[in-house]
């Protein structure tokens, strides 16, 4: 098998410049000893991680024509070449429970919904570094207040530090995506609880965002059912507000429900 076709449906663009994918696995903590690569594809990533010190890596693609080429490239590694679907497949068994770091070049199309999943399990997921469309990247790194945070970015950074590393131009791609990409570094900060409830949180941060807009008083209508109880931020807009603001909101709704 001489090389994987790009496969339209699947958001495959392979990397082809060594410098970079060296760089960007490089960008991975230096105590990282599980890491588990989304889509490797042709093994651009891959090469260079089989080739470090990190105690065992698991290579992920829902391609069957990746895995198969793969495992003909790195038949020492076959076991730690696996066919599944991230979005879909259960994480619990990797690593034996222990916590792990995630890699890849995440293909456009799908990046929002792993990194929801990168959220369900991020009592797990201690690092992830990957590259994503350069838009997507500055939202998710943009600082709560400002007007590029979204519902995605306040989610993530609330329990991870998100650093924007570099741009990644189009013409060290096959085939050329349309738009220009970066790589980007969430760490885990030491946030076990946000100190209100999450759920209403998740929720809350929704309402507001898809009406990003309004005023909290009314895109968050629906949730403040207590006319006699003072709200805070209700003038300002969700993207004026920090994480911690946010939290503030939370507490004083789920209060306001609870009298």
């Amino acid at each position: 098998m001489a090389v994987v076709k790009a496969k339209k449906n699947l958001g495959q663009h392979f990397l082809i410049d060594q410098n970079i994918a060296r760089k960007i696995v490089e960008s991975l903590s230096p105590d990282s000893s599980n890491v588990l690569e989304i889509g490797p594809g042709m093994g651009v990533l891959t090469q260079y991680l089989f080739q470090s010190e990190i105690q065992k890596i698991i290579a992920l693609d829902i391609d069957r024509e990746s895995v198969a080429y793969l495992k003909n490239h790195y038949p020492s590694f076959e076991d730690q070449i696996q066919l599944g679907d991230f979005l879909h497949i259960d994480l619990a068994p990797f690593f034996n429970n222990e916590p792990f770091s995630i890699i890849g070049n995440f293909p456009y199309n799908i990046s929002s919904q792993i990194f929801f999943k990168v959220l369900d399990h991020k009592h797990r997921v201690t690092e992830v570094v990957c590259m994503v469309q350069k838009e997507v990247a500055e939202r998710l790194a943009a600082k709560p207040g400002t007007r590029a945070t979204g519902i995605l970015s306040i989610l993530l950074q609330a329990y991870y530090n998100i650093e924007y590393l570099f741009t990644v131009h189009e013409d060290v791609f096959q085939p050329p995506p349309k738009v220009k990409s970066a790589v980007i570094r969430l760490t885990r900060n030491e946030v076990t609880s946000l100190g209100c409830n999450e759920v209403l949180f998740k929720q809350l941060i929704k309402a507001a965002f898809n009406q990003r807009r309004k005023m909290i008083r009314n895109s968050l209508k629906p949730f403040l059912n207590n006319p006699g109880y003072a709200y805070p931020f209700l003038e300002k807009r969700p993207e004026q507000l920090s994480i911690a603001d946010l939290i503030e909101l939370t507490n004083a709704i789920e209060n306001a429900q609870n009298l």
